[in-house]
């Protein structure tokens, strides 16, 4: 067996386990050709590094060497020939992680009026930007995933997020305000002649992509000034869905504090995280759940003190 059939069967296996792995899939094929050009059926460390190294900046030298060695790892298991190269020989990779910008209910809402206002005049385009952001900002849905929504995911007991980041279906629930919402923009849309099967429809009848979504927010939020120019950071769509499970988090920490993990749990679910781990990043996001995770602590503390 070859290098080339050892990655299509660790991508088959990552897959099953509910993984994309698109870009790794690339990342571990070009291996796999600097392996068999070199007549290497195992792994070897040196090679394997010096494949890295050909990539186009150290950051992505060190992605790229983090990818073959959880491959490598996955091989040795099997066949103990396959060398490991050690994860952090180029180097630990740095990782920027952007604090999110939690925005107010009257940017929101600024926001949604700006989108009104879209051309052109009077089509669905405006009424569609309208219900999509205020559908992510009440229900922490991806972008993709809002994108994705077909007319019969509408169900009774909720959304149906059919085939998310992580090849999984959920239902969202959703409140009734949501669903008259929802209820409204479908009269707008079939006022308006829209015949796609998708839910959210642009102009031409044609369903909303990711990237058009986004570039419309990006405009938007310039608009609302929200955001400054072409190359200058600011608001993103991704930030509603942040802000949802930040919010989320202070209400129910508020209401029942003793009950936690089982809120960051449920949130996890709704919110389709693959790991609870994703969601417990969100309680570093917000001094209020700062401060009331220094409260219990304290109160802990006191309380060992005492006794």
């Amino acid at each position: 067996m070859n290098m080339k059939d050892h990655v299509e069967r660790y991508v088959a296996h990552k897959r099953s386990l509910g993984y994309r792995y698109a870009r790794e899939e690339r990342i571990l094929a070009s291996w796999a050709n600097t392996a068999m050009a070199c007549g290497e059926d195992i792994i070897c460390a040196y090679t394997m590094i010096r494949w890295a190294q050909q990539a186009s900046s150290i950051n992505e030298a060190r992605r790229r060497l983090a990818i073959g060695c959880r491959f490598a790892l996955w091989l040795r298991t099997e066949d103990e020939r396959h060398e490991i190269p050690h994860m952090e020989c180029l180097g630990r990779r740095q990782r920027h992680t952007r604090s999110p910008i939690l925005l107010s209910d009257d940017q929101i809402r600024g926001l949604m009026e700006a989108a009104l206002q879209l051309l052109p005049a009077g089509s669905i385009t405006s009424h569609t930007m309208y219900c999509i952001i205020g559908l992510i900002a009440v229900t922490g849905l991806r972008r993709a995933e809002a994108c994705a929504l077909q007319l019969s995911d509408i169900t009774e007991d909720g959304l149906l997020v059919r085939e998310t980041k992580f090849a999984k279906s959920r239902l969202v629930p959703v409140l009734d305000s949501t669903r008259d919402a929802l209820q409204h923009y479908l009269e707008h849309r079939k006022n308006l002649g829209a015949a796609s099967d998708n839910l959210f429809v642009l102009s031409g009848g044609k369903p909303i992509s990711p990237d058009t979504l986004t570039g419309m927010f990006i405009k938007l939020a310039r608009a609302t000034g929200l955001r400054r120019g072409k190359g200058e950071r600011g608001v993103t769509l991704h930030d509603l869905r942040h802000r949802f499970a930040v919010r989320s988090l202070e209400q129910a920490i508020a209401s029942d504090r003793d009950n936690v993990s089982r809120h960051i749990l449920a949130l996890s679910t709704y919110l389709g995280h693959v790991s609870v781990s994703s969601t417990y990043w969100y309680i570093h996001a917000t001094p209020v759940l700062l401060k009331q995770i220094a409260e219990n602590a304290e109160t802990s503390y006191i309380g060992r003190v005492i006794s």
